[in-house]
């Protein structure tokens, strides 16, 4: 349904996206990962036409975007990482704003307002000013004037960043619906690896400009079959134990996690003995180890060296 073949997009002399190629079929809801500078948002923009590639193409069923952009947008929703409403105008003036640049009117566009503010679940809040809202409220009505028009196909760029946990699950909830039951095809990116999870069929990771691995999440986790993990609870850091199992020739990765270390080591390598041995030289204090198979995370900060929302 949609593709992109060899894009690439040069600020000055610099690739912020370097041939760039991935697809998305009909129904399919898609993730798009990679930390802060992947090139993310500027692959998204040239998708949605809002930037011109240096190189390469956009296609939307075999046609050039490129040469033909009227056709993406009257297809497209786009929900942007900042909130792009009126704040001083209510919820339902904003979306008959908006329902009018896409050329609704009338008893159709009422009607369409009403629809997308159910989905959202704010139906009845909408002749609140907009400024009134929390940040959950504001990005569901940015999601519902998004889909006015009914769009086939729907972009998601980070939508739940800074929300209440509320919105985030009817955020989420919403586009599994709309994916799973309404047939739309979504690419979502997010600083969550739990939501692309739940939500999405394949991922491509980014970074630096580039596709550096792709397909659905099972497959991305054989990525690191020969791995295992081995999760450290400590009772404070230790920076010195930390810089040693960096340099440790067995461990393929070391990170740092909010209460401890992840370790990323060969499948069977009996490292166990090895890690207590490091921990007792540097006294540190081991509340809690636990070995599991590889996730996505794990795999994201094996091909990126970052975690996700670095």
């Amino acid at each position: 349904m949609l593709e992109t073949e060899a894009l690439k997009k040069v600020f000055k002399t610099k690739p912020a996206v370097d041939g760039v190629s991935l697809y998305l079929d009909k129904g399919e809801s898609v993730g798009l990962l990679g930390p802060n500078g992947a090139g993310k948002s500027t692959t998204i923009s040239m998708i949605s036409t809002l930037v011109k590639p240096t190189s390469g193409e956009v296609y939307l069923h075999g046609e050039s975007v490129i040469k033909n952009p009227s056709k993406m947008r009257n297809v497209l929703g786009i929900v942007p990482q900042e909130i792009a409403l009126y704040t001083e105008l209510t919820a339902y003036e904003n979306l008959k704003f908006f329902g009018r640049l896409y050329g609704l009117k009338g008893k159709t566009l009422d009607k369409r307002i009403q629809e997308v503010l159910e989905i959202v679940g704010l139906e009845g809040r909408q002749k609140e000013i907009v400024k009134t809202y929390s940040g959950g409220m504001q990005r569901r009505i940015n999601m519902a004037a998004a889909m006015l028009h009914e769009p086939e196909i729907l972009i998601m760029d980070e939508p739940t960043v800074g929300i209440d946990p509320q919105s985030r699950s009817h955020i989420l909830e919403t586009v599994r619906h709309l994916n799973e039951e309404k047939g739309l095809t979504v690419l979502y990116t997010s600083h969550y690896m739990e939501e692309v999870e739940r939500l999405c069929d394949r991922v491509y990771i980014m970074d630096h400009g580039r596709v550096m691995a792709s397909g659905t999440k099972e497959e991305l986790k054989s990525i690191l079959s020969g791995e295992e993990t081995i999760i450290l609870e400590l009772d404070k850091p230790y920076p010195s134990l930390t810089a040693d199992l960096k340099t440790h020739d067995s461990i393929r990765q070391t990170i740092e996690t909010e209460k401890g270390l992840k370790l990323i080591v060969p499948k069977g390598s009996r490292l166990l003995a090895t890690i207590f041995q490091e921990a007792e030289k540097h006294q540190a204090h081991i509340l809690n180890v636990n070995v599991q198979v590889p996730t996505l995370e794990d795999v994201f900060l094996h091909l990126t060296g970052r975690k996700l929302r670095d």
